[in-house]
Protein backbone atom coordinates (compact mmCIF):
# COMPACT_ATOMS: atom_id res chain seq x y z
CA UNK A 1 0.00 0.00 0.00
CA UNK A 2 1.38 3.28 -1.09
CA UNK A 3 -1.11 5.30 0.53
CA UNK A 4 -4.54 5.60 1.33
CA UNK A 5 -5.27 5.85 -2.69
CA UNK A 6 -2.31 4.10 -4.45
CA UNK A 7 -2.18 0.45 -3.86
CA UNK A 8 -0.29 -0.74 -6.46
CA UNK A 9 1.84 0.58 -8.84
CA UNK A 10 3.80 -1.39 -11.90
CA UNK A 11 5.68 -0.38 -14.86
CA UNK A 12 3.75 -0.65 -18.00
CA UNK A 13 4.61 -3.71 -20.54
CA UNK A 14 3.08 -4.26 -24.14
CA UNK A 15 -0.09 -5.82 -22.16
CA UNK A 16 -1.07 -4.13 -19.22
CA UNK A 17 -2.40 -4.93 -15.96
CA UNK A 18 -6.14 -5.15 -15.68
CA UNK A 19 -9.11 -5.04 -13.01
CA UNK A 20 -12.48 -6.87 -13.29
CA UNK A 21 -14.70 -6.26 -15.52
CA UNK A 22 -11.71 -5.71 -17.65
CA UNK A 23 -9.77 -8.56 -18.98
CA UNK A 24 -7.26 -7.16 -21.49
CA UNK A 25 -5.73 -3.81 -22.24
CA UNK A 26 -2.90 -3.49 -24.80
CA UNK A 27 -1.11 0.16 -26.36
CA UNK A 28 -0.14 -0.34 -29.66
CA UNK A 29 2.51 2.43 -31.10
CA UNK A 30 4.01 1.71 -34.29
CA UNK A 31 6.10 4.05 -36.31
CA UNK A 32 5.16 2.72 -40.18
CA UNK A 33 7.33 3.82 -43.35
CA UNK A 34 5.64 5.12 -46.26
CA UNK A 35 2.87 2.82 -47.91
CA UNK A 36 2.81 0.36 -50.56
CA UNK A 37 0.98 0.26 -53.24
CA UNK A 38 -1.39 -2.63 -51.17
CA UNK A 39 -1.36 -0.48 -47.81
CA UNK A 40 1.52 -2.35 -46.67
CA UNK A 41 4.75 -1.27 -45.52
CA UNK A 42 7.37 0.11 -48.36
CA UNK A 43 9.72 -1.68 -46.63
CA UNK A 44 11.83 -5.12 -46.66
CA UNK A 45 9.79 -7.79 -44.45
CA UNK A 46 13.17 -10.40 -44.34
CA UNK A 47 13.73 -11.35 -41.34
CA UNK A 48 10.76 -10.53 -39.66
CA UNK A 49 8.55 -13.64 -37.99
CA UNK A 50 5.77 -13.05 -40.53
CA UNK A 51 2.62 -14.17 -39.12
CA UNK A 52 3.82 -14.32 -35.46
CA UNK A 53 5.76 -10.52 -35.58
CA UNK A 54 5.18 -8.87 -32.08
CA UNK A 55 8.92 -7.79 -31.98
CA UNK A 56 9.30 -3.89 -32.20
CA UNK A 57 12.03 -3.85 -35.03
CA UNK A 58 12.45 -0.40 -37.05
CA UNK A 59 9.75 1.33 -34.87
CA UNK A 60 7.08 -1.19 -36.12
CA UNK A 61 5.51 -4.30 -35.78
CA UNK A 62 3.47 -6.60 -38.58
CA UNK A 63 1.36 -8.59 -35.52
CA UNK A 64 -0.23 -11.53 -37.55
CA UNK A 65 -0.51 -9.63 -40.93
CA UNK A 66 1.74 -10.92 -43.55
CA UNK A 67 1.94 -8.20 -46.28
CA UNK A 68 -0.51 -5.44 -44.25
CA UNK A 69 0.08 -5.10 -40.46
CA UNK A 70 -2.93 -5.90 -38.23
CA UNK A 71 -4.95 -9.44 -36.96
CA UNK A 72 -6.57 -11.23 -39.80
CA UNK A 73 -9.96 -13.26 -39.61
CA UNK A 74 -10.15 -14.54 -36.08
CA UNK A 75 -12.60 -15.91 -33.38
CA UNK A 76 -13.99 -14.30 -30.26
CA UNK A 77 -16.70 -15.35 -27.69
CA UNK A 78 -18.29 -13.72 -24.27
CA UNK A 79 -16.82 -10.82 -23.99
CA UNK A 80 -16.51 -7.45 -25.96
CA UNK A 81 -13.69 -5.30 -27.54
CA UNK A 82 -12.96 -1.58 -27.59
CA UNK A 83 -10.74 -0.25 -29.65
CA UNK A 84 -9.81 3.36 -29.17
CA UNK A 85 -7.26 4.83 -32.31
CA UNK A 86 -5.66 8.08 -31.49
CA UNK A 87 -4.07 8.24 -34.91
CA UNK A 88 -3.82 5.91 -37.82
CA UNK A 89 -6.41 3.87 -38.83
CA UNK A 90 -8.06 0.32 -38.80
CA UNK A 91 -10.28 -1.97 -41.42
CA UNK A 92 -12.92 -3.43 -39.65
CA UNK A 93 -14.49 -6.90 -41.45
CA UNK A 94 -16.57 -9.70 -40.13
CA UNK A 95 -18.29 -12.75 -40.16
CA UNK A 96 -21.61 -10.87 -40.27
CA UNK A 97 -21.35 -8.55 -43.59
CA UNK A 98 -20.18 -5.80 -41.04
CA UNK A 99 -17.48 -3.65 -42.56
CA UNK A 100 -15.63 -0.30 -41.43
CA UNK A 101 -12.54 2.34 -41.45
CA UNK A 102 -11.91 3.88 -38.56
CA UNK A 103 -8.90 6.17 -36.16
CA UNK A 104 -7.74 9.74 -35.86
CA UNK A 105 -10.12 9.98 -32.34
CA UNK A 106 -12.56 7.16 -33.48
CA UNK A 107 -13.92 4.06 -31.32
CA UNK A 108 -15.32 0.60 -32.07
CA UNK A 109 -17.15 -0.79 -29.77
CA UNK A 110 -18.25 -4.66 -30.88
CA UNK A 111 -19.95 -6.94 -28.40
CA UNK A 112 -18.94 -10.18 -29.40
CA UNK A 113 -21.59 -12.26 -27.53
CA UNK A 114 -22.85 -15.75 -28.93
CA UNK A 115 -19.29 -15.74 -31.40
CA UNK A 116 -18.14 -13.92 -34.49
CA UNK A 117 -14.86 -13.91 -36.47
CA UNK A 118 -13.36 -10.43 -37.22
CA UNK A 119 -10.16 -9.21 -38.98
CA UNK A 120 -8.39 -5.89 -37.69
CA UNK A 121 -5.97 -4.91 -40.23
CA UNK A 122 -3.94 -1.55 -40.43
CA UNK A 123 -3.73 0.06 -43.52
CA UNK A 124 -1.35 2.53 -44.38
CA UNK A 125 -2.64 5.42 -46.60
CA UNK A 126 0.41 7.89 -47.02
CA UNK A 127 3.13 6.74 -49.76
CA UNK A 128 5.13 9.35 -49.33
CA UNK A 129 5.95 9.42 -46.14
CA UNK A 130 5.67 7.60 -42.64
CA UNK A 131 1.96 6.53 -41.21
CA UNK A 132 2.19 6.52 -37.26
CA UNK A 133 -0.34 4.21 -35.38
CA UNK A 134 -1.57 4.66 -32.16
CA UNK A 135 -4.29 2.69 -30.33
CA UNK A 136 -5.93 0.91 -27.31
CA UNK A 137 -8.03 -2.52 -27.61
CA UNK A 138 -9.55 -3.37 -24.12
CA UNK A 139 -11.58 -6.26 -23.33
CA UNK A 140 -14.46 -5.67 -21.17
CA UNK A 141 -16.32 -8.59 -19.95
CA UNK A 142 -19.76 -10.09 -19.98
CA UNK A 143 -21.40 -11.30 -17.55
CA UNK A 144 -22.84 -15.50 -17.56
CA UNK A 145 -26.44 -13.73 -18.37
CA UNK A 146 -25.11 -11.97 -21.20
CA UNK A 147 -22.24 -14.40 -22.52
CA UNK A 148 -24.47 -15.34 -25.90
CA UNK A 149 -25.80 -11.85 -26.63
CA UNK A 150 -26.48 -11.46 -30.18
CA UNK A 151 -23.14 -9.93 -31.92
CA UNK A 152 -23.62 -5.65 -32.38
CA UNK A 153 -20.79 -3.27 -32.68
CA UNK A 154 -21.21 0.44 -32.75
CA UNK A 155 -18.90 3.00 -34.12
CA UNK A 156 -18.45 6.02 -32.09
CA UNK A 157 -16.67 8.68 -34.25
CA UNK A 158 -14.16 10.97 -33.15
CA UNK A 159 -17.19 14.16 -33.83
CA UNK A 160 -19.24 12.30 -31.53
CA UNK A 161 -17.58 11.76 -28.28
CA UNK A 162 -17.47 14.45 -25.52
CA UNK A 163 -15.00 16.10 -23.84
CA UNK A 164 -14.77 17.67 -20.55
CA UNK A 165 -12.66 20.75 -20.09
CA UNK A 166 -11.28 22.13 -16.95
CA UNK A 167 -8.72 24.87 -16.04
CA UNK A 168 -7.00 24.91 -12.69
CA UNK A 169 -6.48 27.69 -10.42
CA UNK A 170 -3.35 28.52 -12.32
CA UNK A 171 -5.13 28.68 -15.70
CA UNK A 172 -3.64 25.32 -16.79
CA UNK A 173 -5.94 23.00 -18.67
CA UNK A 174 -7.02 19.33 -18.81
CA UNK A 175 -9.47 17.66 -21.16
CA UNK A 176 -10.57 14.45 -20.16
CA UNK A 177 -12.41 12.47 -23.45
CA UNK A 178 -15.34 10.51 -22.17
CA UNK A 179 -15.77 7.24 -24.16
CA UNK A 180 -17.55 5.54 -21.66
CA UNK A 181 -19.16 7.39 -18.19
CA UNK A 182 -19.43 10.62 -17.42
CA UNK A 183 -18.02 13.56 -15.09
CA UNK A 184 -20.36 16.26 -14.09
CA UNK A 185 -23.40 16.79 -16.91
CA UNK A 186 -21.14 15.34 -19.99
CA UNK A 187 -22.00 12.04 -20.63
CA UNK A 188 -19.79 9.49 -22.87
CA UNK A 189 -22.22 7.95 -26.01
CA UNK A 190 -24.58 4.86 -25.19
CA UNK A 191 -22.14 2.25 -25.31
CA UNK A 192 -22.84 -1.56 -27.13
CA UNK A 193 -26.64 -2.49 -25.67
CA UNK A 194 -25.66 -5.41 -23.49
CA UNK A 195 -22.76 -4.10 -22.18
CA UNK A 196 -22.15 -4.31 -18.42
CA UNK A 197 -21.27 -0.05 -19.29
CA UNK A 198 -25.06 0.07 -20.06
CA UNK A 199 -26.17 -0.33 -16.79
CA UNK A 200 -25.14 2.94 -15.01
CA UNK A 201 -24.91 1.57 -11.65
CA UNK A 202 -21.87 -0.78 -13.09
CA UNK A 203 -19.91 3.00 -13.08
CA UNK A 204 -17.61 1.61 -15.98
CA UNK A 205 -15.91 4.56 -17.11
CA UNK A 206 -13.50 4.64 -19.98
CA UNK A 207 -11.66 8.01 -20.43
CA UNK A 208 -8.86 9.58 -22.40
CA UNK A 209 -6.58 12.41 -20.03
CA UNK A 210 -4.80 14.93 -21.53
CA UNK A 211 -3.13 17.72 -18.60
CA UNK A 212 -1.43 20.49 -19.55
CA UNK A 213 2.21 20.71 -18.08
CA UNK A 214 2.03 21.72 -14.54
CA UNK A 215 -1.75 21.23 -14.17
CA UNK A 216 -3.47 20.28 -11.50
CA UNK A 217 -6.53 18.22 -11.46
CA UNK A 218 -9.26 15.99 -8.80
CA UNK A 219 -9.91 12.42 -10.35
CA UNK A 220 -13.67 12.46 -9.02
CA UNK A 221 -14.74 9.73 -6.63
CA UNK A 222 -16.85 6.92 -7.46
CA UNK A 223 -18.58 4.11 -5.27
CA UNK A 224 -16.36 1.92 -2.31
CA UNK A 225 -16.94 -1.36 -4.88
CA UNK A 226 -15.85 -0.05 -8.22
CA UNK A 227 -12.23 -1.16 -9.65
CA UNK A 228 -10.25 1.96 -10.47
CA UNK A 229 -7.03 1.80 -13.13
CA UNK A 230 -4.96 4.57 -13.99
CA UNK A 231 -2.21 3.90 -17.22
CA UNK A 232 0.32 7.13 -17.09
CA UNK A 233 1.23 5.85 -20.89
CA UNK A 234 2.95 9.71 -22.11
CA UNK A 235 4.97 12.37 -19.47
CA UNK A 236 7.64 12.80 -17.39
CA UNK A 237 6.52 12.76 -13.73
CA UNK A 238 3.37 13.28 -12.20
CA UNK A 239 2.45 13.62 -8.08
CA UNK A 240 -0.93 11.32 -7.44
CA UNK A 241 -2.15 12.06 -4.37
CA UNK A 242 1.31 12.87 -2.86
CA UNK A 243 2.92 9.92 -4.63
CA UNK A 244 5.68 11.23 -7.27
CA UNK A 245 5.08 8.86 -10.31
CA UNK A 246 7.53 8.53 -13.34
CA UNK A 247 6.13 8.24 -16.92
CA UNK A 248 4.88 4.60 -18.22
CA UNK A 249 3.26 3.22 -14.99
CA UNK A 250 -0.32 1.22 -14.53
CA UNK A 251 -1.55 2.85 -10.89
CA UNK A 252 -4.35 0.86 -9.00
CA UNK A 253 -6.39 3.22 -6.88
CA UNK A 254 -9.36 3.04 -4.66
CA UNK A 255 -12.19 4.76 -6.56
CA UNK A 256 -14.20 6.07 -3.53
CA UNK A 257 -11.68 8.87 -3.03
CA UNK A 258 -10.97 11.66 -4.59
CA UNK A 259 -7.55 11.73 -6.10
CA UNK A 260 -5.67 14.77 -6.61
CA UNK A 261 -3.30 15.16 -9.82
CA UNK A 262 -0.46 17.04 -10.19
CA UNK A 263 1.05 17.12 -13.74
CA UNK A 264 5.16 17.53 -14.06
CA UNK A 265 6.85 19.29 -16.64
CA UNK A 266 5.39 17.72 -19.84
CA UNK A 267 2.21 17.64 -21.11
CA UNK A 268 0.61 14.19 -19.65
CA UNK A 269 -1.71 11.61 -21.12
CA UNK A 270 -3.45 9.07 -19.22
CA UNK A 271 -6.09 6.08 -19.81
CA UNK A 272 -8.17 5.42 -17.16
CA UNK A 273 -10.23 2.56 -16.60
CA UNK A 274 -12.98 1.62 -14.02
CA UNK A 275 -15.99 -0.30 -13.30
CA UNK A 276 -18.03 -2.44 -10.72
CA UNK A 277 -16.57 -6.06 -11.16
CA UNK A 278 -19.07 -9.02 -12.49
CA UNK A 279 -16.74 -11.30 -9.64
CA UNK A 280 -18.08 -14.32 -11.76
CA UNK A 281 -15.20 -17.28 -12.60
CA UNK A 282 -13.55 -16.44 -15.64
CA UNK A 283 -11.81 -19.27 -18.21
CA UNK A 284 -10.16 -17.94 -21.33
CA UNK A 285 -8.66 -19.68 -23.86
CA UNK A 286 -7.34 -17.55 -26.42
CA UNK A 287 -10.19 -15.60 -28.05
CA UNK A 288 -13.11 -17.07 -25.86
CA UNK A 289 -13.80 -15.85 -22.68
CA UNK A 290 -16.34 -18.25 -20.56
CA UNK A 291 -17.66 -18.60 -17.16
CA UNK A 292 -16.49 -22.89 -17.11
CA UNK A 293 -14.22 -25.34 -18.93
CA UNK A 294 -17.13 -26.90 -20.26
CA UNK A 295 -18.42 -23.75 -22.12
CA UNK A 296 -15.06 -23.35 -23.39
CA UNK A 297 -15.14 -26.91 -25.04
CA UNK A 298 -18.38 -25.44 -26.34
CA UNK A 299 -16.96 -22.16 -27.80
CA UNK A 300 -14.34 -24.52 -29.39
CA UNK A 301 -16.86 -27.56 -30.68
CA UNK A 302 -19.33 -24.37 -32.05
CA UNK A 303 -16.43 -22.51 -33.83
CA UNK A 304 -15.38 -25.66 -35.44
CA UNK A 305 -18.63 -26.64 -37.00
CA UNK A 306 -20.03 -23.06 -37.94
CA UNK A 307 -17.47 -20.61 -38.08
CA UNK A 308 -19.40 -18.40 -36.45
CA UNK A 309 -21.05 -17.63 -39.87
CA UNK A 310 -17.77 -18.03 -42.15
CA UNK A 311 -16.03 -15.51 -43.64
CA UNK A 312 -18.17 -13.11 -46.44
CA UNK A 313 -14.48 -11.74 -47.65
CA UNK A 314 -12.54 -12.29 -50.60
CA UNK A 315 -9.11 -12.16 -47.88
CA UNK A 316 -8.29 -13.33 -44.22
CA UNK A 317 -6.93 -9.50 -44.19
CA UNK A 318 -9.28 -7.52 -45.73
CA UNK A 319 -8.80 -4.23 -46.00
CA UNK A 320 -11.07 -1.67 -47.91
CA UNK A 321 -10.17 0.67 -50.99
CA UNK A 322 -7.55 2.89 -50.63
CA UNK A 323 -9.96 5.57 -51.78
CA UNK A 324 -12.50 4.81 -49.04
CA UNK A 325 -12.84 7.56 -46.04
CA UNK A 326 -14.07 6.72 -42.87
CA UNK A 327 -17.48 4.65 -42.68
CA UNK A 328 -19.27 1.98 -40.89
CA UNK A 329 -21.29 -0.66 -42.50
CA UNK A 330 -23.71 -2.54 -40.25
CA UNK A 331 -24.67 -6.19 -40.78
CA UNK A 332 -28.19 -4.99 -41.76
CA UNK A 333 -26.62 -3.32 -44.48
CA UNK A 334 -26.89 0.28 -42.87
CA UNK A 335 -24.45 2.47 -43.56
CA UNK A 336 -22.92 5.08 -41.42
CA UNK A 337 -20.30 8.36 -41.75
CA UNK A 338 -18.89 10.29 -39.95
CA UNK A 339 -20.71 14.16 -39.61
Amino acid sequence: MYNRIIHTLKPLGFMWDIADPFLFCVHHRDFYPAANSGMGPAASLKGRNLGQDFTLRDGWRMYHGESVPGFPEHPHRGFETVTVVLNGLVDHSDSHGAAGRYGNGDVQWMTAGAGLQHSEMFPLMNRESGNPLELFQLWLNLPAKRKFANPHYAMLWAEKIPSYRSGDDTGKTIEVKLIAGHIENICAPPPAPDSWAADPANEVAIWIIKMEKGARWTIPAASPEVNRMLYFYSGSTVRIAGVEISGYQAIGMLAEMDAVVENGEEEGHFLLLQGRPINEPVIQHGPFVMNTPEEIREAIRDYNQTRFGGWPWPRPDMVHGREKGRFAKYADGREEYPN
